[in-house]
């Protein structure tokens, strides 16, 4: 069996099999792609079926020397799950990388902007452009309803129930949520589309896709990332922030001020409540409060 036939079933298997999206099956993908190219330039002739122990353990040692803890430990990961695959398939018998440990790594906490941190990125946009609207509306929106990239870049006209006041949002696994959506961030919404959209284009398969690039096509992922980018330049930000920075932002804000993690939950689509509790470890100043406000014990009789 050769590793290109291999990589290609594996990817139907998780298209098909695990329903994952078409980011995670690319990133599942690179980890094996590595792999590849690590035995490649070693001159390393084995298949996916022969690879052993100590390939396998070479390369990490190979990765240890480019890769931080956390890297390392993803690319381990993906490649467990991978042979995995090929065990369930009954192509091998053994997982090389089953008695392979991830490295320690430690928790790491989300990066976050304050409010006045945003409302200086939304401040910034040149609004004397089309795509200034466009931006602002986008900014908005990642912050204000917490939402993942992708689940950005494949928001609908389809999925606006403004008068509920909630969008529709398909996450991770095509699964899908309802988040509530603030007056503000419907305000800069519509006058994207109704004022700067309309003048465009859309491709056939774009049509019903809300945030379209001048050629009316869908916004890809690293546009999304060049437009936050080029914002926190231009506001003099020195943090470093990505699109994900909103959605941690919202997640952080929202539990400072007073909400509860199970709503946070479900607002961000995760599936496990422990993911969203990394959230209790990014600002621990609020929890003296609620201890003062709610605990019996805290009042003074």
């Amino acid at each position: 069996m050769k590793w290109s036939q291999a990589l290609k079933d594996y990817q139907s298997y998780l298209k098909i099999e695990r329903g994952l999206s078409a980011n995670s099956i690319q990133n599942y993908s690179y980890d094996i792609v590595k792999l590849i190219k690590y035995l490649e330039e070693h001159n390393i002739e084995m298949s996916p079926i022969r690879v052993t122990e100590e390939d396998i353990q070479g390369f990490i040692y190979h990765l240890a020397k480019k890769m931080n803890a956390r890297s390392q430990a993803r690319i381990i990961s993906g490649l467990k799950s991978f042979f995995n695959y090929l065990i369930f398939e009954d192509y091998r018998e053994t997982n090389p990388l089953e008695l392979i440990e991830s490295p320690r790594i430690g928790r790491k906490l989300p990066d976050t902007l304050t409010t006045k941190e945003i409302d200086l990125l939304i401040n910034v946009i040149d609004l004397s452009h089309p795509q200034g609207e466009r931006n602002r509306a986008i900014i908005e929106t990642l912050y204000s309803c917490g939402l993942r990239v992708s689940e950005l870049t494949e928001l609908k006209i389809s999925d606006l129930f403004f008068e509920e006041d909630f969008i529709k949002v398909t996450g991770k696994g095509n699964k899908q949520r309802f988040v509530p959506i603030s007056e503000l961030t419907k305000k800069y919404i519509n006058i994207y589309k109704d004022h700067i959209r309309i003048h465009l284009n859309p491709l056939k398969d774009d049509v019903d896709i809300l945030f379209l690039n001048r050629r009316g096509k869908k916004l890809t992922r690293a546009m999304i990332f060049t437009i936050v980018k080029t914002l926190t330049k231009k506001a003099n930000i020195q943090k470093k922030i990505s699109p994900h920075t909103f959605r941690h932002s919202f997640a952080t804000h929202l539990l400072e001020n007073g909400a509860d993690l199970r709503s946070i939950q479900q607002m961000l689509g995760h599936e496990s409540i422990t993911t969203t509790e990394i959230y209790m470890h990014v600002d621990r100043s609020h929890l003296k409060e609620v201890l003062d406000n709610f605990h019996p014990r805290s009042h003074n009789y």
